[in-house]
């Protein structure tokens, strides 16, 4: 991993959910071997950052892939692409990483947004450019991960809808919307008015594509541009191709076979509701609510509308008890499932089946659109197929069959071309140092002396050689009944069942 230098850092907005430590140190350097910036001579105007970008459909196991990377190389920081979790709130619909399973590794843009917001791909890169660069300024390696493909494209490609609409609307006419307010209008009507404007737009997206529909008609309103035109031409060419991308990408996209993928995701949406979904839900519900814009476009939002409807109207007295006086507690929504109130367990159950049915669909189109990128846009996607780590969770498939195959990916990724960032003061065994394994950010359980914990590869270096230690490890040997006169005593990888764990940062066990 390269430390680059830059005339200026651009400044990164405070994100109280992101484990930010202090200027970190460059990655994969041993104690005591930090080296400046001097050192390391960047080729800054031919040279693009080199940034990881971890793709999949939803359920597939990206996050997970993320942090389990961070065991791998140093330096990991991780910047979140889902549109619903760079919210507050709804932490379990939005299935966001709990701070306890992110263990230590630095998230951004991670339930940072204003719930209420309206937060386009087009801020999404603005604020994460300079997340990027300050991540890249201090010699670590950002981790862009999410389901939402156009944040992504919106984020690589130095080429944006708003920017392409600016270019455009110089040679164009004013809008001829008027005085019509695009958010008091009805969806059925929004459609329509689309149709009347831009009926090949029209066209393209299903009528209730509310979030698309309203978009364009955005995009008209702002600039005169019709978004038709946007599909046609030059600004198609520019957007989101592969030979015009912002950074030196290394694409992971982590699948799975559908039926695999359906019963996760069914699996996942009954372990929400089990974990308290329905309160979450229940605490943003407002009857008639626009689900087209901030967090209320969740999946899993819409869905339970009519379900909530009822009860609060057959519950009014508790439901203004239960959320006005502190001291009582709040209805339990999902023992309504097990109740003899059969309206209101048929349309709770009715909408859990269209949350899982809803989340499904999206699947399919998340795997539609990573095929359109590779396929039509030219992206060079390393495909890891998780089906096998899914289907068997008995044996530990995750590690032979996803991670270890995207270590080798991101370990090539880091050092092609490396002769031509930095001079050649550096030697090769000098930049593998930098990409090794989290040495000095694991602890290593010790079995044979009573699950003692030593931190980092130098402790337990001097441990192995103690005394005390060896004999302990002769009798721990003998107890499994592997031990041999002719067998090397630091044998220690096949017996002593080393257990290698991440350190909690300093910022989180305060």
């Amino acid at each position: 991993m390269l430390k680059e230098t830059f005339d200026a850092v651009a400044s990164v907005p405070e994100n109280p959910d992101s484990n930010h430590s202090p200027k970190a140190p460059n990655v994969g350097f041993r104690d005591g071997e930090y080296r400046s910036c001097n050192d390391v001579k960047v080729e800054m105007k031919t040279a693009k950052k080199k940034v990881l970008v971890v793709m999949g459909a939803t359920g597939v196991g990206k996050s997970r892939l993320a942090i389990d990377l961070a065991k791998h190389f140093a330096g990991v920081e991780i910047i979140n692409a889902d549109s619903m979790q760079v919210y507050r709130g709804l932490d379990i619909l939005t299935n966001k990483v709990p701070l306890c399973e992110r263990k230590g590794v630095p998230h951004h843009l991670l339930g940072t947004i204003d719930a209420s917001m309206e937060f386009t791909s087009k801020d999404f890169r603005d604020i994460a450019i300079p997340i990027i660069d300050d991540i890249l300024s201090r010699g670590c390696l950002p981790v862009i991960v999410g389901g939402t493909n156009y944040y992504i494209q919106a984020l690589v490609s130095p080429y944006l809808v708003d920017d392409v609409v600016e270019d455009m609307a110089e040679g164009s006419g004013n809008s001829l919307l008027g005085d019509i307010d695009l958010n008091s209008i009805s969806s059925s009507s929004a459609f329509e008015l689309l149709k009347e404007i831009d009926p090949i737009a029209a066209n393209r997206i299903h009528p209730n594509d509310h979030r698309k529909i309203h978009r364009y008609l955005s995009v008209y309103a702002s600039s005169g541009v019709l978004p038709s035109s946007l599909f046609h031409g030059n600004p198609a060419k520019k957007w989101g191709r592969a030979d015009n991308f912002r950074y030196t990408c290394c694409f992971i996209w982590v699948d799975s076979s559908l039926p695999v993928l359906d019963r996760n995701i069914n699996s996942r949406v009954d372990c929400m509701i089990d974990a308290g979904l329905l309160d979450e839900v229940s605490d943003i519900y407002k009857p008639k609510s626009d689900y087209t814009r901030g967090m209320k476009q969740a999946i899993g939002v819409r869905e339970f509308e009519e379900f909530f409807r009822v009860y609060f109207l057959n519950n009014e007295a508790l439901y203004t008890s239960a959320f006005n006086i502190s001291h009582i507690s709040k209805p339990k929504f999902a023992d309504i499932l097990h109740s003899k109130d059969c309206e209101l367990r048929i349309l709770l159950v009715e909408a859990i089946d269209k949350f899982k049915a809803n989340t499904r669909k999206l699947a399919r189109r998340q795997k539609r659109r990573l095929n359109h990128l590779k396929t039509d846009f030219s992206w060079n996607l390393k495909y890891i197929d998780a089906t096998r780590a899914f289907s068997d969770e008995a044996c530990d498939w995750w590690s032979a069959l996803v991670l270890e195959p995207c270590v080798n990916i991101v370990r090539t990724f880091l050092l092609e071309g490396a002769d031509s960032f930095i001079s050649n003061e550096i030697s090769d065994d000098i930049l593998k140092q930098r990409l090794v394994s989290r040495e000095l950010c694991t602890q290593y359980v010790c079995e044979a002396c009573g699950n003692r914990v030593l931190r980092g590869t130098h402790e337990w270096e001097q441990h192995k050689k103690g005394r005390v230690h060896k004999k302990r490890f002769l009798r721990f040997k003998k107890s499994l009944g592997s031990f041999s006169p002719d067998q090397h005593t630091d044998n220690y990888a096949d017996v002593s069942k080393l257990q290698i764990i991440d350190f909690i940062s300093p910022k989180l066990s305060t």
